[in-house]
């Protein structure tokens, strides 16, 4: 109908433009929702890491005798709990999952050209796996009583 007649003449579409009273369609998507996942990742895994840092410096530096305690002796004692190598896991898993998210943003962000990104992607993917795997063995397999230690460096339950 036309606007002669009393009713307003709006085309279904106007141009490129939906028309104002059109139902909303979603657009086809070519990447799924892995970038909202990966935002909303970012955001959960900042909040924990806040929590886990705050709380590994509260137990390293202000409980007990402070920075001065920390020595071998400190980190065997701790690492002999399962909640510590749980919590230090943790930190270490969350943080290297933040920060390489946080970085492979910015090779997305600022790397033109596909080969640079690919090579960059790569070299950071690699760097991740070896911190990961390396300082899950660490934790995993850290031996607080080393045979030969010179006893003054040791934790007092070490016995010779």
């Amino acid at each position: 109908m036309s606007a002669t007649h009393g009713t307003p003449a709006v085309a279904e579409k106007v141009g490129t433009l939906d028309a104002p009273r059109s139902p909303y369609r979603r657009k086809a998507r070519t990447r799924g929702n892995a970038e909202l996942y990966s935002w909303v990742f970012m955001r959960a895994s900042g909040v924990v890491l806040v929590v886990l840092v705050f709380g590994h410096l509260f137990v390293n530096l202000m409980v007990g005798d402070g920075v001065k305690a920390i020595d071998f002796a400190f980190v065997g004692g701790k690492w002999t709990s399962p909640f510590w190598q749980i919590w230090d896991l943790l930190m270490l898993w969350l943080a290297m999952i933040h920060g390489t998210n946080g970085v492979r943003t910015i090779i997305n962000d600022y790397a033109e050209r596909d080969v640079t990104r690919g090579i960059l992607k790569s070299l950071l993917y690699v760097a991740f796996t070896i911190v990961v795997v390396l300082g899950t063995l660490v934790i995993f397999t850290f031996e607080p009583c080393p045979a030969n230690a010179d006893p003054d460096l040791l934790a007092s339950f070490c016995t010779e």
